[in-house]
């Protein structure tokens, strides 16, 4: 009996969940954590934590159009799957080394890390999801992504703080550290079925035939 989605498709989507629950979890105290860790009163840690932020996002743009770019100039997907692992392998440094942050160019430094590997991972992320998409099931297959990415960060924002309340910030850290390293680690499961030709991975079919 043929399943309704495919391998690597289901692996993408249960990734994406685990590696934004994780994320999720920090979400709701990073503020917090900055004005303890990092800072002496609440204004400077909301000055950090908006300075953190344009770190990220400002980096994240710097590099992913390069290396989107870089990508589709190599055939097949091979290259594509290891910049996603490893990129989330980057990732998962993050939060481990906010740990050990009690400066904020410190959080400033571990947020560019955090963007460099958000940028290794999310062009061959999309890539390979789009190949991969069935045939006739683009809509349901993309509402089931972000529907994850939703349960994902929802669970999280409810967790976050009764983890970080009940046992610290350095169980939350690990915590997003082992989720991220989690959700690398399922794209193994599929290293198989990634195509050395990119033309054969775009052959796809109504009634998708992949087991789990």
């Amino acid at each position: 009996m043929p399943t309704i989605i495919n391998k690597i498709i289901k692996t993408l989507i249960v990734s994406d969940f685990f590696l934004n629950l994780g994320w999720g979890l920090l979400s709701p105290v990073f503020a917090l954590f900055i004005s303890r860790q990092i800072t002496s009163s609440d204004e400077k840690a909301l000055e950090v934590a908006g300075f953190a932020a344009l770190f990220y996002w400002i980096s994240k743009s710097f590099f992913e159009i390069p290396i989107g770019r870089f990508l589709d100039r190599h055939d097949g997907e091979r290259d594509d799957f290891w910049f996603m692992f490893w990129g989330l392998i980057v990732v998962s440094i993050s939060p481990i080394g906010f740990l050990f942050s009690t400066q904020p160019w410190h959080i400033y430094f571990f947020q560019i890390i955090h963007a460099i590997g958000m940028a290794m991972t999310l062009p061959p992320w999309l890539a390979i999801f789009t190949r991969h998409i069935d045939k006739g099931k683009e809509g349901f297959e993309w509402s089931v992504e972000t529907t994850s990415i939703n349960m994902g960060a929802g669970i999280a924002g409810g967790l976050g703080g009764i983890i970080a309340a009940k046992f610290g910030f350095n169980v939350l850290f690990i915590s997003v550290s082992t989720l991220t390293v989690a959700a690398a680690l399922l794209f193994l499961t599929v290293k198989n079925n990634i195509s050395k030709k990119r033309d054969a991975s775009v052959i796809l079919s109504d009634r998708p035939i992949v087991e789990p």
